[in-house]
């Protein structure tokens, strides 16, 4: 055996032994071409924390915001981070949506929750695999935002989101643990995002999907609808704009369409 390739597999071996089973290696991160932020809207079990966390570093995310939180870890919280102790130190503290969504380029809501019957509020839902194709080739920072154990988002919540997000279970028992729950989704964006692409272009940025969201409001509320049908419009139209992830370039031409024809609706209104 070449004494190089031997040297190198001694030192590797070493490496590998001198960190048990559980133990975090001291290698780098994944680098993703999509910045991926995991954000937490209240939670209310401290333990949860910490095992999502985990589950992030599992599959190489670091990035976590958490919503109504005053960042003061417990033990508890730490106990459950184990070899995550850095997501923790290192997590983003907001009082509120506004504030943690600023500099985000798309936020997607994630809910277990199952509407049925004819009459679907949400029919938006991606499930994580269909999130990734969607974005394949795109860089820029995307928010996956989970709601507090037991309710989950809000309506409110999940209507400031540009898509929807769930994950295929069993109908019987379809709510997943918060921390399963992040875990599943890095787990898919872990094994899907990294497939290589020929080119990549940034996805719209921050400040063109306020607009965006913006405009499609004026065209909604412009529209000759009874008042109760013209939020129902106003989200169909944001869930089928985002779901075609427009890259900053595309948006741009996008939103001189819409200013048009908001602009065409409000004066015909007058």
């Amino acid at each position: 055996m070449d004494c190089r390739i031997y040297y190198s597999l001694c030192a590797e071996t070493s490496r590998l032994e001198a960190n048990s089973v559980g133990n975090r290696l001291d290698i780098p991160l994944p680098e993703y071409p999509l910045e991926v932020v995991f954000v937490l809207v209240k939670p209310a079990f401290s333990g949860n924390i910490g095992a999502v966390c985990r589950g992030m570093l599992n599959f190489g995310f670091d990035k976590l915001r958490v919503i109504g939180h005053d960042g003061e870890w417990d033990e508890e919280t730490r106990k459950r981070a184990k070899h995550a102790q850095s997501v923790l130190e290192n997590a983003q503290i907001h009082d509120d949506w506004e504030s943690c969504m600023q500099d985000v380029s798309v936020v997607i809501g994630t809910s277990g929750k199952r509407e049925l019957g004819s009459k679907i509020q949400f029919r938006h839902f991606l499930n994580p695999n269909e999130l990734i194709e969607n974005f394949q080739g795109l860089t820029g920072r995307l928010a996956i935002v989970f709601g507090p154990e037991g309710m989950g988002l809000l309506q409110d919540e999940l209507r400031q989101c540009d898509l929807l997000l769930t994950i295929p279970s069993w109908e019987g028992y379809p709510i997943l643990n918060l921390s399963h729950a992040v875990t599943v989704v890095a787990y898919s964006m872990y094994t899907k995002i990294n497939d290589s692409t020929d080119e990549e272009k940034p996805m719209m940025n921050p400040d063109q999907r306020r607009n965006m969201r913006e405009t499609a409001a004026r065209i909604a509320q412009s529209l000759p609808l009874h008042e109760s049908k013209k939020r129902g419009a106003e989200e169909q139209l944001i869930r089928t704009l985002m779901r075609s992830a427009p890259d900053e370039f595309e948006a741009h031409r996008l939103l001189g369409i819409l200013n048009d024809a908001a602009k065409a609706l409000e004066e015909f209104e007058d």
